[in-house]
């Protein structure tokens, strides 16, 4: 099975896919980088990290996603 990503994601590293719940997770960690859809129906990335603390921030919210819906791709 595919994965799909949502189309609100910014270009750059960081994704959600469908898999979210929109449990909210990302946001609290990171919410430099994540946001709900304005209908509560799933998280995007509207900001990509540009130094080393951003990426720290993501990378924990990538780490602690409940149903794995953030994904990275390779540099």
């Amino acid at each position: 099975m595919t994965e799909f990503i949502y189309d609100e994601n910014v270009k750059g590293s960081y994704y959600v896919n469908d898999d979210c719940i929109a449990c909210d997770t990302c946001v609290d960690i990171a919410c430099d980088f994540f946001k709900l859809t304005p209908d509560y129906d799933h998280a995007y990335v509207y900001n990509q990290p540009e130094n080393k603390d951003d990426l720290k921030k993501c990378n924990e919210a990538l780490d602690t996603c409940p149903v794995a819906a953030i994904g990275k791709y390779n540099d």
